[in-house]
């Protein structure tokens, strides 16, 4: 599934480059070729940096990304930069290609997402709502009777995801919007989103404070975007404004011409 995830995001990409004049499908293909592969490491880095305990006195188990565990925050960090590394030696802008990739990554999550239902795993609290998910008996949680419903938390990030695509895309159309600041949109909904989804998960994690670990990271993430955001918009309308109040150039007291 993430490999179909990352097929679409490529595909909406390399459309987005080429429409805007910006690049090709084959400078999609090219990084995504580099960037994908190094963001499924540093999804897996996330995972056993922040589940040490889990690893420790097993470091085989490091290599086993086929028995789960890749973190979303190392995989978007780690395939990003490494991904605008490719870009730049090709050739690419980097603020448009990360305008480029923006809708394109929720894309990719929302397809992606669907590993945890083949897998059973990473769902919510139970639930009576009528699409509760089921899961069988090897994968039902200590302390949960046989046929009790949980919140299908993957489905819920999926749909998300969809939504939060087709909102960057009409921002851009809607929005004069600098090269880049698209992004931005795009990691400061993907953190609202995940945040209240993460907290209907009950699969073991670390928390602080009443929240956890990756609730506390949305929180961040989603605070630096917005911040910068805003920052942006204020110098925008600043320099805006100074341009406007700038005295016209035109000549005053013209001597008098003769007849």
């Amino acid at each position: 599934m993430i490999a179909l995830g990352a097929i679409a995001a490529t595909w909406l990409m390399g459309r987005r480059l080429e429409r805007n004049g910006w690049g090709t499908r084959d400078d999609a293909s090219s990084i995504a070729m580099i960037a994908v592969p190094a963001g499924v490491v540093g999804a897996r880095l996330y995972h056993v940096v922040t589940d040490w305990e889990r690893f420790d006195g097993r470091l085989i188990d490091v290599v086993k990304i086929w028995k789960g565990g890749l973190g979303i925050w190392g995989g978007i960090a780690v395939g990003v930069v490494v991904g605008v590394w490719v870009a730049k030696r090709r050739g690419l802008g980097v603020a448009h290609t990360l305008t480029a990739v923006a809708p394109a990554l929720p894309l990719a999550q929302a397809i992606g997402r669907f590993g945890n239902w083949f897998n059973q795993e990473l769902f919510g609290r139970p639930t009576t709502l009528p699409w509760g998910l089921e899961i069988d008996d090897k994968h039902l949680p200590r302390g949960y009777a046989s046929g009790t419903l949980f919140h299908p938390t993957f489905l819920y990030e999926s749909l998300g995801c969809l939504v939060l695509m087709a909102l960057l895309l009409q921002i851009e159309r809607r929005g004069n919007l600098r090269a880049g600041r698209l992004f931005l949109f795009y990691t400061a909904g993907y953190t609202l989103l995940r945040f209240f989804v993460e907290g209907l998960r009950i699969d073991p994690a670390k928390s602080a404070g009443g929240l956890r670990l990756n609730q506390w990271t949305s929180l961040v993430v989603f605070a630096i975007s917005v911040l910068v955001l805003i920052v942006d918009q204020r110098r925008a309308a600043s320099r805006a404004e100074s341009v406007t109040k700038e005295p016209a150039n035109v000549p005053q007291d013209l001597p008098a011409q003769p007849e």
